[in-house]
């Protein structure tokens, strides 16, 4: 059998520039092709399967196939639109890596007197440097830094996972989804969720957008939705808490495992906050036969569920003004629900509706109380 087509192992820095995109949403047209492409690598990266990444981002599995091939050869830079232009003047490959290698060289170290280059003094530079010369326009360098993925940034620190056991990690969850997918599920919160106005985009008459209220006060509070991802099923769960606590992460994989109908074991990838790792909640996963599969130190990234919070925030969130939490706690809800019934044949949802029913009844039985409400 074919091997199936993903994404090479992510770094950390990949990792959290792709959460980054994902979970603020495209704002313009240039920055929502890069969602799209964000969402398809960071979800596959995450072990989702070619046809739940089409459903994901509404495409064909060919062309999120070749989304994931590009980001394979060209890495971030196959995240950025290449729009069409008129045929520039013709320079040189050979004059391309000059000005490439210089633009990424300090000034200092060229014994020059400034500490970052302008397109003016990087011009003149090249055009007055000993040997070999580059006579190019302002405007021209520009669009060739900009084509090679050079762009004037601010200056940022970075820092790599210091995770002794970051390979040991990742290759764990990498064998999950790829030989125990149908056992596997994902869990992470989403919040904080506060009631405010959110801007956001919708199809409006042009020239007159819709508008949103003001809001100087926010006496709601904020909640957490506590959320699961089946792997194998391509199905998104959850539940609104007050807030993060091993409480509500405890309930979160009751109902996890509840809604598998065996005792055999089952694996829950998360990451690492404290309380994940709270005594209750190991002792319970310990003996209800659930392993806690931590993402690396500062790799939550890794964990496959990120990838369809950006739909949650893009499609509830942005460009909403839910009055409390109740409005907001059904409009999720509703969602997730939607979501659910798009992405499967609707006769094997409606048996496993049935058998959910069965699971819930069962859990009943066992624990003494329900499981907690899914999504």
């Amino acid at each position: 059998m074919a091997e199936r087509v993903r994404v090479r192992r992510l770094n950390d820095a990949e990792g959290k520039t792709l959460q980054q995109i994902v979970r603020r949403g495209g704002k313009s047209d240039r920055s929502i092709v890069k969602w799209r492409r964000a969402m398809v690598v960071l979800a596959s990266a995450g072990g989702n399967d070619v046809n739940a990444i089409a459903n994901l981002v509404q495409t064909s599995p060919d062309r999120v196939r070749e989304m994931i091939h590009r980001f394979n050869d060209l890495g971030m830079r196959s995240l950025d639109p290449q729009w069409a232009g008129g045929r520039p003047r013709l320079i040189t490959t050979s004059d391309r890596e000059l000005i490439v290698k210089t633009a990424k060289t300090r000034p200092t170290k060229l014994r020059q007197p400034f500490t970052h280059w302008s397109v003016r003094k990087l011009a003149d530079y090249l055009a007055a440097k000993e040997g070999r010369k580059v006579t190019v326009g302002r405007e021209r360098l520009r669009q060739i830094l900009i084509a090679e993925g050079i762009t004037f940034q601010r200056t940022k620190t970075w820092k790599e996972s210091p995770d002794p056991l970051k390979n040991a990690k990742l290759a764990r969850i990498e064998w999950l989804l790829e030989h125990a997918r149908e056992r596997t599920f994902a869990f992470d919160e989403f919040g904080p969720l506060t009631i405010k106005p959110v801007g956001g985009s919708a199809w409006s008459p042009e020239g007159k957008p819709q508008r949103l209220r003001a809001n100087y006060h926010k006496p709601h509070g904020s909640r957490q939705f506590f959320a699961w991802y089946s792997i194998s099923a391509d199905q998104l769960f959850g539940n609104l808490e007050p807030r993060k606590g091993w409480a509500p992460t405890l309930r979160a994989l009751q109902a996890i495992r509840a809604s598998v109908d065996d005792d055999q074991p089952i694996h829950a990838i998360l990451d690492n906050l404290n309380h994940h790792k709270n005594r209750g909640v190991r002792e319970w996963c310990a003996a209800n036969d659930v392993e806690l599969v931590f993402t690396p130190t500062y790799g939550s990234w890794a964990n496959p569920i990120e990838a369809h919070f950006g739909p949650l925030r893009q499609f509830v969130i942005a460009n909403s003004d839910h009055p409390n939490h109740p409005a907001l706690t059904r409009a999720i809800h509703k969602y997730v629900r939607w979501r659910n019934t798009h992405t499967r044949d609707p006769r094997v949802l409606e048996a496993e509706r049935r058998h959910r029913a069965k699971i819930r009844s069962e859990a009943q039985r066992r624990w003494g109380h329900p499981t907690p409400a899914a999504a």
